[in-house]
């Protein structure tokens, strides 16, 4: 139960790492297509032509006015240089890029484009259990998957046969020999079976099959139940939900983003909640149908054991009053 639980954590953990990994959002290149290396040129007008110097309004007065006092306000009007030219590149420059205009700061981090824990968190509170519920029901598929994969490979029908071969020919020993240390269940129960046949055979072989039967149905209950307490966790979530956007109705500013919020969330949980009862059916029946086939077999062998072992004996018995002397012969005539 242990490793199972490890490698269930782990599985999960993979997945949630790995499947549900969106693609990283699309990045703007550093520059639009087709721009030069001199849209990024600064755009003073004297780096653009270092020729052309700067003159003050002071000194670039017209012929015919007067220069300004000192402390008067005069409209002044830039020029361009005489014999400068302005380049394409430089008008690329001082006009705005769209792709120099600020993005908003995307979410950094190991889970920023992690789709499925973006809808985990989405999903209210009710997702904890959940996750719970989802973590034991992987473990117990698991578990049961691996002990049913053991239990086919511990079959030996061909070493049945033969304990049946030795009942037949009346040798229960040769048949307790090879039904010893057998790890098949049938055989187990029948070596039970022949050690105890004359305390109590039915008694011993009705052990034995119920200790196998447990053993085959190992945490089926669990997945009863977790079959059956799934969707009632994501009506649970759809509830708390619904309540939650309906919270918001009063206020007109943030009616129609909390009450999408809301329905959202109840949407969330009831999808997990379905999903998690749906992957645990089919393998609860599964197993439920294979425990039902494992105790038809111990039936069947225990029946045909008993059957066997009643014919030996009234054989024998047979035989000992053929051979035996009758009791009135023993009598002395006087």
């Amino acid at each position: 139960m242990k490793t199972s639980f490890i490698a269930s954590a782990c599985l999960l953990a993979l997945v949630l790492t790995l499947v549900a990994q969106s693609p990283p959002p699309a990045q703007n290149p550093p520059g639009a297509p087709g721009t030069s290396p001199g849209a990024q040129a600064p755009t003073n007008p004297a780096a653009v032509n270092p020729a052309a110097p700067l003159q003050s309004p002071a000194t670039n007065v017209p012929q015919g006015q007067q220069p300004a006092v000192p402390g008067t306000s005069v409209p002044v009007t830039l020029s361009p240089a005489p014999g400068a030219v302005t380049s394409p590149a430089a008008a690329t420059a001082i006009s705005p890029s769209p792709a120099a205009s600020p993005t908003p700061e995307q979410p950094t981090g190991f889970l920023a484009g992690n789709w499925l824990i973006d809808k985990f968190h989405k999903g209210g509170p009710v997702m904890w259990p959940i996750l719970i519920v989802s973590i034991i029901a992987l473990t117990v598929v698991i578990e049961r998957c691996f002990w049913w994969i053991g239990r086919w490979f511990r079959r030996d029908p061909k070493r049945v046969e033969k304990v049946f071969t030795a009942i037949e020919e009346g040798d229960t020993t040769e048949a307790s020999r090879l039904s010893r240390g057998s790890r098949d269940p049938v055989l187990r129960m029948m070596w039970n079976g022949l050690n105890h046949q004359h305390a109590s055979l039915q008694g011993a072989l009705q052990v034995a099959a119920g200790i196998e039967i447990k053993r085959a149905g190992r945490f089926l209950v669990v997945m009863d139940t977790l079959v059956t307490l799934a969707p009632l966790l994501g009506l649970l979530g759809t509830i708390t939900g619904l309540i939650r956007s309906f919270s918001f109705l009063g206020n007109e500013e943030l009616a129609v983003q909390a009450v999408t919020g809301g329905i959202a969330e109840a949407l969330i949980a009831t999808a997990c909640g379905l999903g998690i009862a749906i992957f645990a059916l089919i393998p609860f029946n599964f197993f439920t149908s294979r425990v039902s086939n494992l105790e038809f077999e111990l039936q069947t062998a225990a029946t045909n054991l008993e059957v066997m072992l009643e014919a030996q004996h009234k054989e024998h018995r047979g035989v000992e009053i053929e051979h035996g002397t009758p009791a009135s012969a023993t009598r002395s005539s006087i």
